[in-house]
């Protein structure tokens, strides 16, 4: 999981079409329920290193792509502890 600080994010949606799991929307088309993910976006970033560079996928990764079929409770997907490498 990436997080994108969103004091700094200047709303351009560069990054949306980039995400293969399209699991990157404006903050204003969040539901209620989806709200929590700003926080975590906000949080998340101060704490976790900025990535320059691209790396491969996760492993597991296809298991959890909305887009591949996953259909489960999106807080499976957040990890406090931050990302890992491979």
């Amino acid at each position: 999981m990436l997080v994108i600080n969103p004091d700094e994010c200047i709303d351009c949606g560069v990054c949306e079409p980039e995400c293969p799991a399209g699991a990157i929307v404006p903050d204003i088309n969040l539901s209620e329920n989806d709200k929590y993910w700003l926080k975590i976006n906000t949080e998340y970033s101060k704490l976790w290193p900025n990535i320059y560079q691209q790396k491969e996928p996760m492993p597991d990764s296809e298991q959890w792509d909305p887009t591949k079929g996953y259909l489960g409770n999106k807080n499976e997907l957040f990890d406090p502890n931050g990302p890992t490498d491979p």
